[in-house]
């Protein structure tokens, strides 16, 4: 029995984060994404408030943010941890460059409400809407 409760929580690891990523793909619209992505391409000119604005994640609803919230979750662990945040432009694109580490504290700081080191779906969804 543990084997294949092992092997269904390895296939969920790896189904699940591909369906919140289709999820993203009918959320958001290819042009608004690249928008986004080629209006921040200069190191250290990321504002995560004009890039969710930009690549439309402020005109979501909220169960759709927490949506793009779960594909951005690469480990699938309920919560962006620094070293994904870095990545997270990647996540709306392959063509997206990794924050700074200048960046990624500011994005950090401005979503981590409960000073746990970490942006839960909540915190997102709620920074997203600010």
């Amino acid at each position: 029995m543990r084997a294949i409760e092992s092997v269904l929580l390895a296939v969920d690891l790896i189904v699940a984060p591909l369906v919140f990523k289709m999820a993203m793909k009918n959320l958001l619209k290819d042009d608004d994404i690249k928008k986004a992505l080629d209006q921040f391409k200069a190191v250290d000119s990321f504002d995560h408030k004009k890039f969710f604005d930009v690549v439309g994640l402020k005109a979501l609803s909220a169960d759709n943010v927490k949506l793009v919230f779960k594909a951005l979750d690469v480990d699938a662990s309920g919560y962006i941890e620094e070293e994904e945040l870095k990545f997270v432009l990647k996540g709306f694109s392959a063509d997206g460059r990794d924050l700074t580490d200048k960046e990624t504290k500011a994005f950090l700081a401005a979503a981590d409400k409960d000073g746990d080191g970490k942006i839960g779906i909540d915190e997102f969804e709620a920074l997203v809407h600010e």
